[in-house]
């Protein structure tokens, strides 16, 4: 996944990049030291069983003695309560080790993507950051909670099994020896197959979410135009190609699991079939070969465990790369040397100098071409052009969602390309011409523009944009949650909020773009007396297509192809019959005539 302007860290494609989550599982080192122990403690049990089954069949049987098979009896009951207690422990700390680092692995993530540039997210879909946050560190979690403890346990249980192995009978054990590496072999074979497709599988998915969300966000546009077959269609599709890949990743998984178990159990089989033969000859006996069968039933079934959870792991590498070149996409945006910090109190002066600038997903399509004005601190300004003129363009710029290619932007004579982004929107407020709404109520949505304001605050922001009169409506008054994307309020009711949230931030700097489009005459004519009110002092630069806009500027700024056309008042423009002019009777006059 890659994004213009963004670089990215390519990704190794094996089981080493799980090596990256070490940094995630050191803050929980003794946690999952004490699983370790516990784990230990439940190999060593397991393994005990076997010399507790050649002791019985040996000297309980063979004895013919009762009181002995009691004394076995009492050392099972033991080691399964030791066995039970250490299981517990392992099961619980893992798992919970698991949970803790997938939910600081999330966090990390998703803190990251907040400080991508939106070049980033112009060329990568949300519904594949939001499969990597969720489908891929799910995977996560079953590996680090589950699959890397069961992965330990039978490791260690087949080498500890395999010792015993030696310590019985050298000749069989031998045979087992040269039988482990039979079943390594499929493993080494197939396992990268196996990475490979599980990170198909995880892209696949991917794409499936991606249709969902975007389908699910657009469903109005959807219906509207009936499009419901074809979206229904190309989300069959997606699904249709995540099942094939999850189909092809299984059967390969299923054909390494049958082949490890196929060679394991034929190895037991052999080995058994000779150790019956030195069992008859007089060179073991019973118990040793009983508890021999015990300790190569382990090697077997533990050499069919691995290579399933290896399965696992192969495909938690996928997830883990997916997730970790998220991590490794660098902002697009730095701070250029010497750094430059914004005074505390900014001014508003804001000038562009000579600035050149194409969207990176349209690198050959300038948008500002040799871009120059400047905006003195309290004034209005109006920028005027046709669609695709730059208008726009000069609020992301501002914003610095972007960097120019060339030219200059200051902000109080700071280059913006010095200072931090964070701070520079700290000195803007925004009110979009489709206005943002979050599934939260009305007070979480106004108070996105100053977090620590109070409720008091928050009322007298929405009584200056005149929302109080809606909000007392709503079932909770200013607790009532709003929907998605505020699907609750009209269009109008949602532009209201965004401007009360842009008045409660009460920023040097107002960016409005047609702030009031979507009101009613009433409404406008109210929150423009509330703007006029807040735009005093301060640098306000409107995007403007109404005439009122356009007259209660104190200049305006006419773009066209990105380049500035004339500027002037709404008079003077007009007298120069030139642009502005033809604009206006096209757009302005129906207004002065309504």
């Amino acid at each position: 996944m890659t994004a213009t302007n963004s670089a990215t860290v390519p990704a190794t494609g094996d089981v080493s990049q799980l090596r990256r989550l070490l940094r995630f599982l050191l803050p929980y080192r003794w946690r999952v030291a004490a699983a370790l122990t516990a784990l230990v403690i439940a190999a060593g049990c397991v393994l005990a069983l076997g010399q507790g089954l050649r002791f019985v069949i040996d000297s309980g049987f063979g004895s013919g003695n009762s009181a002995l098979l009691n004394t076995a009896l009492a050392g099972v009951i033991a080691l399964a309560l030791v066995l039970s207690a250490a299981t517990f422990t392992r099961f619980y700390l893992m798992m919970t080790v698991g949970e803790r680092v997938i939910a600081d692995l999330r966090r990390t993530v998703f803190a990251h993507a907040l400080t991508l540039s939106p070049a980033f997210f112009d060329a990568t879909r949300t519904g594949d950051i939001v499969s990597r946050l969720t489908n891929d560190s799910d995977q996560l979690r079953q590996v680090i909670g589950f699959g890397l403890s069961m992965f330990l346990r039978n490791g260690l249980m087949m080498i500890g099994a395999l010792v015993l192995l030696f310590t019985t009978s050298p000749k069989l054990a031998a045979l087992i020896v040269l039988g482990v590496p039979a079943t390594l072999i499929p493993i080494l074979l197939v396992g990268r197959r196996v990475r490979r497709l599980a990170r198909t599988n995880q892209d696949r998915v991917a794409e499936v979410s991606a249709h969902v969300d975007e389908s699910m966000h657009e469903i109005r546009t959807v219906q509207a135009y009936g499009h419901e077959a074809p979206t229904r269609s190309a989300f069959d599709a997606a699904t249709e190609a995540a099942y094939v890949a999850g189909v092809d990743r299984i059967r390969v998984k299923a054909w390494l699991i049958a082949s490890v178990i196929l060679i394991a159990f034929c190895a037991v089989g052999v080995i058994l079939w000779i150790g019956g033969h030195d069992v008859l000859a007089g060179r073991l006996t019973a118990g040793e070969l009983s508890a021999f069968v015990f300790y190569a039933g382990i090697v077997a079934s533990g050499a069919g465990t691995l290579s399933e959870v290896w399965g696992e792991i192969q495909r938690a590498a996928g997830a883990t790369e997916r997730l970790m070149e998220l991590l490794d996409t660098r902002p697009a945006l730095g701070i250029a040397e010497p750094r430059i910090a914004l005074p505390a109190q900014i001014r508003g002066a804001i000038r562009f100098d000579r600035v050149n600038f194409a969207y990176p997903t349209r690198p050959d399509a300038a948008a500002l071409a040799g871009l120059s004005f400047d905006v003195h601190p309290g004034e209005r300004v109006a920028l005027v052009g046709p669609s695709g003129a730059g208008k726009t363009t000069v609020f992301a710029l501002l914003l610095r969602f972007y960097d120019p290619q060339a030219g200059r932007i200051l902000i109080d004579g700071a280059d913006t390309r010095h200072c931090d982004p964070l701070a520079l929107r700290r000195a803007m407020a925004l009110v979009s011409q489709d206005p943002v709404i979050f599934a939260a109520s009305v007070t979480e949505n106004v108070r996105f523009g100053r977090p620590g304001a109070t409720p008091e605050e928050v009322r007298a922001a929405c009584a200056a944009a005149h929302a109080t009169e809606f909000i007392e409506r709503l079932p909770q008054g200013y607790d009532t949650d709003l929907g998605e994307r505020g699907i609750k309020l009209s269009g109008g009711q949602r532009q209201r909020l965004s401007i009360a949230r842009a008045l409660l931030a009460d920023r040097p700097i107002l960016l409005l773009d047609e702030a009031t489009s979507s009101l009613d005459a009433e409404s406008e004519r109210q929150v423009a007396a509330a703007l006029e009110l807040l735009a005093r002092g301060r640098t306000t630069l409107v995007i403007a297509h109404r005439l009122a806009t356009v007259r209660n500027a104190d200049r305006i700024l006419v773009l066209d192809r990105g380049h500035l056309h004339s500027t002037g008042t709404h008079d003077e423009l007009l007298r120069a019959d030139g642009l502005y002019a033809h604009l206006a009777r096209l757009q302005f006059m129906h207004d002065e005539t309504a």
